[in-house]
């Protein structure tokens, strides 16, 4: 796969002078404009916050030709932890790049800078958050998993996980939360009775009031 960047993104809240800045990282085979979906259901209590949520620099290769709105940070067609672990190195530097394109755009410092994750986008924020060069003001994960070891960055993080996932499987929540807790991060969360590969009402309020004490 060649390098590539992020061209993309949209954008929701207050745009003009915000004191916060929320990051929306999507899942495989999705874009950015799935996952700016949460930013006006978070927003109203969180006024002065600026919410992005951009395309990943990959076209989606598990999707049919003709789809190009599906994108991915890496590829999953093997599923090998290596090859995995291969793919979220190449995408870091590139989310790290857009991360400070984003802090610089809208003045907002790191410690007022969260990012959201949903399925591999949590898998991306959990890598990437850990090694910014900065420490930002948390991450909230769904669906998602751990991909290496923790990192040498203390954030805090949020993680939300269905019980009844059949793409990414609960016991990656479980495996996750322990594997950050023995690293001293603080972690809070729940899994959800009977959720699929989602995210619920439950899911949304809690991570409504993560971010809320994490940028407040």
């Amino acid at each position: 796969m060649t390098q590539g960047n992020i061209s993309n993104s949209y954008e929701f809240g207050n745009i003009d002078s915000p004191k916060n800045l929320v990051i929306l990282l999507h899942g495989l085979g999705s874009n950015g404009r799935d996952l700016i979906s949460l930013a006006p259901m978070w927003a109203k209590n969180m006024p002065d916050t600026v919410f992005v949520s951009p395309d990943a620099p990959f076209a989606c290769d598990m999707v049919p030709p003709g789809y190009p709105d599906s994108f991915q940070w890496f590829s999953l067609q093997v599923r090998d932890p290596i090859l995995i672990l291969q793919g979220v190195q190449t995408a870091t530097p590139i989310l790290s790049t857009y991360i400070k394109e984003q802090m610089e755009k809208y003045g907002v410092s790191a410690d007022k800078t969260a990012l959201v994750g949903f399925s591999q986008g949590t898998m991306m924020s959990l890598y990437a958050g850990m090694r910014f060069d900065q420490k930002l003001a948390g991450i909230l994960g769904y669906s998602g998993a751990l991909v290496g070891d923790v990192g040498n960055v203390q954030i805090p993080v949020h993680l939300v996980h269905g019980e009844a996932d059949d793409v990414v499987p609960f016991d990656e929540y479980t495996r996750a939360r322990k594997a950050l807790e023995d690293a001293g991060v603080k972690v809070s969360g729940h899994g959800v009775a009977g959720l699929p590969h989602s995210i619920d009402p439950s899911g949304i309020e809690s991570g409504a009031e993560f971010l809320r004490k994490a940028l407040y």
